[in-house]
């Protein structure tokens, strides 16, 4: 991957804290979701309710697609990236106590939480490992898009 491309994803993955999550249903239809995330280079972990519809929908098909994006009042000023990646469940208790001390940290400006942060067997703690990303900068041109395949 050309090192300008990573750097401008890496810049929005930190830039930003909420994704758009598609997962498939059991119908096949695709449900769409907003969650919280961090990453760690390229690769992105989110939490979500043990006996939530996602953690349902990713233990039979990990599969997902992801969009992180802002809203601006100029056209040309739209960036963001889309991806496909392979959601895997976190089970090592370790690497869920590294995410889960990661996620606050991702929100500066709050000097207490509003609840304990949970232990790692609390909540289903995901890994996203993308195998496509898709960088969206209008500020190239209208609908210019990047395309990586990892």
């Amino acid at each position: 991957m050309d090192k300008t491309l990573e750097a401008q994803i890496l810049k929005i993955l930190a830039e930003h804290r909420i994704m758009t999550l598609a997962t498939l249903r059991p119908d096949g239809w695709p449900q769409a979701t907003t969650v919280g995330y961090v990453s760690l280079g390229l690769t992105l972990y989110f939490l979500c309710a043990l006996d939530s519809q996602k953690a349902a929908n990713l233990a039979r098909d990990g599969r997902v697609s992801v969009t992180i994006d802002h809203d601006t009042s100029d056209l040309m000023a739209i960036t963001g990236l889309s991806m496909a990646a392979r959601a895997e469940r976190v089970t090592d208790p370790a690497e869920g106590a590294r995410i889960l001390a990661l996620m606050p940290l991702k929100y500066p400006e709050e000097t207490t939480l509003p609840m304990p942060m949970p232990e790692p067997d609390q909540v289903a703690i995901f890994r996203l490992t993308p195998t496509v990303i898709s960088v969206l900068d209008y500020t190239k041109g209208f609908g210019h898009s990047e395309l990586v395949t990892l």
